[in-house]
């Protein structure tokens, strides 16, 4: 066996014909991946990073062109490195976030191998670890992280037309309005991705209809502090569990054009129509459901929730923060929120292109069926699995509302390389007393 504890950033496969055996495997470099991996290098851990295609290459082109981090710079990174030329408060842009990673890895020398898949991870019958299949050989593992983020498989939904004439795509599939055919184009899906999708084609000329179902609205920045700074100095980032019944509720927030409060009437009023929750599709006409102001209403609710939060935080902690009475002024309901429409023939509003904001699913079926549930998702407690040697990072509500950010990550990342370092220290103690009895 090849005990590798080090491997050049960034190189390519070749780890045939030799059977590579590492302390820890950590699947994925996007930034969870390169989280886990600059602590288990702190921690002396022998680790090897696999990555099938590029680091951080989600961002690079799983996004859109113009898309920028919709968290401002001092927050949306890493403690040990600052984003290089960047000011603080500006939102950084997709390739210099990949950028950032890529950096990062070679600050630390981080041991990752790109253009490697691993497919398959088996539990050992007659020994300790896993055997682990990959597109370049086999690798023995004592344990197994998979950084692969929540982000794999985008989810069309499955009321999905199939209309001849009208070209169908995920979000992950957009990359700017030059690609989208003339016409209208409908938006189905109002959280971060659809909004800013929305408005940028609608920007472009494009005659946009938005979906928008149930959603958080947090403002932008309130009083002079970005939302970020608000929802940690008001403990929101470390909720432990989402509040019930909006598990899956969608945020609505940019970092688009220097950073702005999602407002959807001010979407209606740049020309945006606002409908309902979509429903159905039949006959090419395709229906919605009669709830649109309630799910502004309740988007409001979320919105003047925070800034009532925060005016109390300043009052309590004597903050010299100015006033900001506008914060609360709402524009008039647009028509088209008054009178909203329940169904629409694709046709004659020239819809030639829908484009799906509809999230994503994950897959975990390389991982050993223990560490999973009966819906295939991960079974763990903070990330440790609750099959023996497996962890996960980088997932929603791992430990906290922050989890899937990038800082939240990192902190995450950290009590997962804790938990495998005290774990060695049994495992030293076991293999130092086996050695004594052999004496």
């Amino acid at each position: 066996m090849n005990d590798l504890n080090h491997a050049a950033t960034q190189s390519t496969g070749n780890l045939k014909p030799q059977t590579i055996e590492i302390d820890t495997l950590v699947v994925g470099a996007g930034q969870a991946g390169v989280a886990m991996s600059e602590h288990l290098t702190k921690l002396e851990v022998p680790h090897l990073v696999l990555e099938r295609s590029r680091i951080a290459e989600a961002w690079r082109t799983g996004r859109w062109d113009s898309l920028v981090a919709n968290g401002p710079a001092w927050h949306d990174r890493f403690p040990g490195m600052e984003f290089e030329g960047l000011d603080p408060d500006a939102f950084a842009h997709k390739d210099q976030v990949a950028d950032y990673f890529e950096a990062y890895a070679r600050k630390f020398n981080m041991p990752i191998r790109t253009g490697v898949e691993v497919k398959k991870v088996v539990r050992n019958a007659d020994r300790a670890g896993f055997t682990v299949e990959t597109s370049e050989g086999v690798i023995q593992a004592r344990r197994v992280v998979s950084a692969t983020g929540p982000f794999q498989k985008p989810v069309i939904p499955a009321i999905a037309p199939k209309i001849e004439g009208i070209t169908q795509i995920h979000s992950a599939a957009y990359y700017n309005p030059q690609q989208i055919a003339d016409g209208a184009v409908l938006v189905v899906g109002a959280g971060s991705s659809g909004v800013q999708i929305a408005d940028e084609l609608q920007r472009a000329g494009k005659q946009v209809y938005l979906s928008v179902g149930a959603h958080d609205r947090p403002p932008r920045a309130y009083r002079n502090r970005d939302f970020c700074w608000w929802l940690g100095v008001l403990g929101l980032w470390d909720a432990e569990a989402a509040v019930p019944g909006k598990e899956h509720v969608t945020i609505a927030v940019s970092g688009a054009r220097g950073g702005h409060t999602v407002d959807f009437r001010q979407l209606a009023a740049q020309g945006i129509t606002l409908v309902g929750l979509t429903k159905s599709f039949e006959n090419g006409v395709v229906t919605f459901q009669p709830d649109l102001a309630e799910n502004l209403a309740r988007g409001d609710e979320n919105y003047l929730s925070l800034l009532d939060a925060a005016d109390a935080y300043i009052a309590r902690n004597g903050l010299d923060l100015p006033e900001e009475p506008e914060a609360r002024v709402r524009l008039p309901e647009p028509e088209c929120v008054k009178n909203p429409l329940l169904e629409l023939d694709l046709k004659q509003a020239n819809i030639r292109t829908i484009i799906w904001a509809t999230g994503y699913s994950v897959d975990f079926s390389w991982l050993p069926q223990t560490a999973l549930d009966a819906n295939g998702k991960p079974q763990h407690q903070r990330g440790v699995s609750s099959e023996p040697g497996v962890y996960f990072v980088g997932l929603p509500w791992l430990s906290r509302r922050g989890s899937t950010f990038i800082w939240g990550v990192w902190h995450d990342a950290k009590h997962i390389a804790d938990h495998i370092a005290t774990q060695r220290k049994y495992q030293a103690y076991q293999d130092a007393s086996q050695r004594q009895l052999n004496q």
